[in-house]
This record gives C-alpha cells, structure tokens and sequence, in this order.
C-alpha cells in the first residue's frame, strides 16, 4: 500500500475562490488596480479519514478464498450466498480448484444437513453449470468430487442421485425443447453439453474398488443425439456435433465392447442430413469434418505402434495435405481425381519430349549440359508415373465418399 493511501495530506495549495452572486468587489481606480495585488483565499485545510490501521485493500471482482470466512464475521453468509460466491469464483479463477476445493467440501459438510439444504445445494451447481457455458467442464469435476466427499446420505438420495434427478426432469422434455424457440433450444444446448461433460467426469466406485462411469448417462445421451438429429435446424446440429467431438471416442469404445453398433448409426444419420436437409452451407461442412475426425479414430494416436510412411492405404487423411492444382479452365484438382491426373501426365509427357528434342539438337548447348536436362527429364517423367500410375486404387483407398459421383 503506497504512503499516499496511509498519510494526511500536511498542506494543501491554496485555492482561489469562486466569484459569487452575493459577493461585493470594491471598485477601485486604474491607479489602486495597477498597485492591488490579487486576493487570494486559502481554502480550510481537509482532515484526511484514511487510517493506517484500515484494512487491505482489494480492487472489485478480487476473492481470496483462503482467508474469506476464517475470522468470525456477525453477518455470516448464508449457504446459498457462500456456494455461488465460490462457483463465481471457480468461474473466473478455474486453476484455483484443486487448493481450495477441499477446504469447500469440509465446509460444505458442517453446513449440508438436511434434504432441503442438500436440494438447494445441487440446483445452484445444475444452475451454474448449465447458465455459464465455460463452467460445464468445471461443474462436472465439481459434481465428481462432491459426490465422494459429502457424507450427507439422507433417504431422499444423495448427492450424485439428486444431481442425476435433476438432470432427468430436463431429460424428458428433449424433444420439446429441440423443436422450441431459440431461447428454449439455447437452454437445452447448455444441458445438453452438461451431460456430456458428466459423462466424462462423473465416477462410480464399485464394490471391487473400481471405477466405472454412468451408463444411465450413455444412454441418455444417444437419445440427446436422436432428438437433435430429428429436427435439424443449424443450432441443433451443431450442438449434435460438439457433444460427439466431446464424447464420441468414448461412446464408440464402450458401445463396440458391448457389440453395439450405435456409432454406425449415427453416422449414417450424418450423411442422411448432410444429403437431405435444408441446413447452412458451413453446417454442412462441419458434419463432414466430424466424419473425417471419426474415420481417423477421433484424431487418436497411439504411440506404441510402429512407425510407417504415410500411404492412401494406412492414413485416411492422406490427400488432406496434398497441394492444390488448377486445370487451364481454372477447375482445382487434387492427387485423388486419377483421371484429370492422368490428362495432365500425357501431357507433359508430349511437352517434355518436344523440349527435350529442341534442346538435344541445339548446336549451342554442350554435352554434358545435354546428359544433365535428360536424367531430369527422365526423373520427372518417372516420378509422375509411379507417383500417380496407379491412380484407380488411389480412389479406392479412399475410406467413405459421402457423395456419389
């Protein structure tokens, strides 16, 4: 704290005072205004209020979670205030999670019990998690660990099965709300992204010891998938494809363990609505990347595998980074048409030979300069040829096309 915040002020500059109505200036001749000197008033000193004992202070916004509540304070908060004072807080400092979680939860703990106070406990977390989009991640890990620290456990469910109720009551009106008005569907986003975001987080410790996640939450979750898909507007669909960008991976191994071939499904469902429905241009494209993503096992690289060059047979997104050409009509064609490729190669082909003839003849050019421009040629030729001779299975190596030719 600067001295300047802590000390009075010892002397302060004098002031010249407003004119005012009631005032009365003499009237003085040119000779005595000349020879006046100007009036100066000097303003009363101020005694400063600021103490040197007076608390720290905190620029608006600050919260130190550390030190809030540990002296006796009269106006205690209340639960409510104290919980969405510490999610406020988890919103703009997430890092501070793992130091201060703890502490929460052991407050939490002397302070939940009853299923009232439960109740309100778990509507505040759904509330938060479900109002402030950046919060749904943290909300879910918040929602994990309150589940293994509260030892409330009262016969009206505990903390993860009041949590899974609430999210059921929005659950059954999905396919309300997929139809409803954008304010309505914006809230089902949010919920929708929240389940998804449990379904990742939320654990459940078995007899054995281990850890399982929910099944009831897989489930839900396809439905989720089916009541965005059965109505297709833009914002649906780009929920749908944030939840399996968020999800995806993990849905489509524990579906394949249980022999189900929901993940199939879905993507067929993708293609239905990327041929058939009335959805923008950039939606359109962002279904197709979410196919891509899944063809290349969710963009999953497992390091234990050996190493091997890329081929249009191993790697689907092996034409991704081949550069683009452009034919003389200015048509863009890339390494997987075979056909304009093999055109170009023909011609070529003709171009090189025709140089090559001009050049080998001409008197000017020395031998060894000669020797030089064929074996480039040549190399040309060659690499063009076993590069893309075999273009028909180049097509074939291709892993979907979505539209037909």
């Amino acid at each position: 704290m600067s001295d300047s915040f802590d000390r009075a002020p010892e002397q302060t500059r004098p002031q010249r005072a407003p004119p005012s109505s009631q005032d009365k200036i003499p009237q003085q001749n040119s000779a005595e205004s000349a020879m006046a000197k100007p009036q100066v008033v000097v303003a009363p000193v101020l005694m400063s209020k600021l103490s040197a004992n007076a608390p720290e202070f905190y620029p608006s916004g600050y919260s130190n979670y550390t030190e809030s509540y540990e002296d006796g304070c009269e106006d205690y908060p209340t639960l409510s205030e104290y919980v969405q004072d510490f999610l406020n807080h988890l919103t703009e400092q997430p890092g501070s999670f793992e130091t201060e979680i703890e502490q929460f939860a052991e407050t939490l703990n002397g302070w939940v019990t009853t299923d009232d106070a439960l109740q309100e406990l778990v509507e505040l977390i759904y509330q938060q998690a479900t109002s402030i989009p950046n919060f749904s991640y943290m909300g879910a890990r918040l929602c994990n660990y309150l589940s293994h620290h509260l030892t409330i456990n009262p016969q009206s469910g505990n903390f993860r099965q009041l949590l899974l109720q609430r999210c059921r009551t929005e659950y059954e009106v999905k396919d309300q709300a997929a139809k409803g008005d954008e304010v309505t569907r914006k809230r089902f986003h949010a919920f929708v992204l929240f389940l998804g975001e449990l379904y990742l987080n939320l654990e459940i410790k078995g007899t054995n010891g281990q850890v399982t996640r929910a099944d009831i939450l897989q489930v839900g979750l396809r439905e989720l998938l089916n009541a965005l898909f059965s109505n297709p507007v833009d914002d649906n669909l780009i929920c749908a494809v944030k939840l399996l960008k968020l999800t995806g991976s993990v849905l489509e191994d524990t579906w394949k363990e249980k022999g189900k071939t929901d993940m199939e499904e879905i993507i067929q469902r993708i293609e239905n609505v990327v041929l058939d429905a009335n959805c923008s241009r950039d939606v359109k494209q962002m279904l197709l990347k979410l196919v891509e993503l899944r063809s290349s096992n969710w963009g999953r690289v497992h390091a234990t595998s050996t190493y091997r060059e890329a081929t249009p047979e191993n790697d689907p997104n092996y034409f991704m980074n081949e550069p683009t050409f452009y034919t003389s009509d200015g048509v863009p064609f890339t390494a997987a048409d075979p056909d304009t490729w093999m055109i170009l190669m023909m011609k070529w082909t003709q171009r090189l030979k025709k140089l090559m003839k001009s050049f080998v003849w001409n008197q000017s050019v020395s031998e060894n300069s000669k020797v030089k421009f064929e074996a480039v040629s040549l190399f040309v030729f060659f690499f063009f040829k076993f590069r893309y001779g075999d273009l028909a299975e180049h097509r074939k190596a291709r892993n979907y096309r979505l539209i037909p030719n």
